[in-house]
């Protein structure tokens, strides 16, 4: 049975090009591990036998970050599988901007699209959850999600004194990590139905690393701690109810490496029986574009806050809308909406300093035995 997940109500990032314009970090995470998806392509080695090479972009957005990623693949398969059609299938939540991705391939944004460089390409795609089946059993050459599954498919509990699961504590905390192991094992049995003999998942996975580091906290001011002081102000001076802060919470989990590679190395695990199997994995911190050039270039504190607020709104915005009440009017929700991150920018402006969205992730490869 197909059943749409919690999640896939209510999550979107912010469309109209607003999501790759302002989330570069993102862009960069790509770019910089690019060579390792071309890699496993390589260990790959496909066969040029005519049928056609499925590949998806699973938690696409609205494509634009991935696109220059997806160009070096794209250019790597034709040269290699020269008879082969490609397909491309971007998925997301139903509630994502589609249109976006498509104006973007048809070359109807600023963003270049690879799409007019690369013969006998079809583009299409799903508005189904990587929690849910996407494609047929082994139909599926390439798999690649980047910035994604670390979302789960529902929130397991209302966080007492907190947004999200990294400032969660005792049985609150051990509920965000019990579902995001559930969700991680379906999420990976699924593309092992999916993924045909041979094929490669290639994940580039928001986590917690060695080191204990996550997004937004490497050792400055924490965006999550600050995500929760602004709301919770907002809670005290009655912007919004105690309750609409209770029931705002990311369905977000953060996996350390154990935890991501656990099923893959358990050769008890359903993941592992069903044939999916560790390639490579490793953990990187990639700079905060916005932090960077505020420190080593243009200095302007204001410049700083104003270019830096819209990448953290671009993802966050629908888990804070999710948590206030339905009979708020949109113009109500809005106007919450541009307080919340008003006072966020204003404090950064005010001491930037410790102030970077740094992106750590865990990068998987692995492979479907043949």
């Amino acid at each position: 049975m197909n059943k749409a997940p919690g999640t896939a109500g209510f999550m979107a990032m912010k469309g109209d090009g607003y999501y790759s314009k302002a989330t570069i970090g993102a862009k960069h995470v790509m770019d910089k591990a690019a060579n390792l998806v071309l890699e496993a392509i390589a260990r790959m080695d496909p066969a040029d036998d005519g049928s056609i090479f499925r590949a998806t972009d699973m938690g696409a957005a609205d494509g634009g970050t991935s696109v220059d990623l997806w160009r070096r693949v794209f250019a790597d398969v034709r040269t290699r599988v020269p008879s082969r059609p490609i397909e491309m299938i971007y998925t997301d939540l139903p509630r994502n901007d589609f249109a976006q991705v498509f104006r973007m391939i048809h070359g109807q944004t600023d963003t270049k699209s690879y799409y007019p460089e690369i013969d006998d390409l079809y583009v299409f795609a799903s508005g189904t959850s990587f929690h849910q089946n996407i494609f047929p059993a082994q139909t599926l050459d390439l798999g690649f999600s980047a910035t994604a599954s670390h979302y789960i498919s529902s929130t397991p509990c209302n966080i007492t004194d907190h947004v999200h699961m990294v400032g969660a504590t005792g049985a609150e905390r051990d509920a965000f990590t019990r579902q995001g192991a559930i969700d991680w094992e379906t999420m990976l049995l699924q593309r092992t139905r999916e993924l045909k003999p041979g094929g490669r998942l290639c994940l580039f996975n928001f986590g917690i690393d060695e080191e204990g580091r996550y997004l937004g906290d490497t050792g400055g001011v924490s965006m999550f701690d600050t995500f929760n002081r602004f709301w919770n102000e907002l809670a005290d001076d009655g912007v919004i109810s105690r309750d609409e802060y209770l029931k705002t919470n990311f369905p977000q989990h953060y996996r350390t490496v154990e935890e991501f590679t656990a099923p893959l190395n358990d050769d008890n695990s359903p993941v592992y029986k069903a044939g999916l199997r560790l390639e490579h994995v490793e953990t990187r911190v990639v700079r905060c574009p916005f932090e960077q050039d505020f420190t080593e270039n243009h200095k302007d504190a204001t410049r700083f806050a104003t270019e830096y607020l819209p990448t953290l709104r671009s993802w966050s915005e629908a888990t804070f809308l999710g948590g206030l009440d339905a009979d708020r009017d949109q113009a109500e929700r809005e106007a919450i909406m541009d307080e919340f991150y008003g006072r966020y920018q204003a404090c950064v402006a005010d001491a930037p300093e410790g102030h970077a969205m740094d992106y750590v992730h865990a990068y998987l490869i692995c492979r479907k035995e043949a």
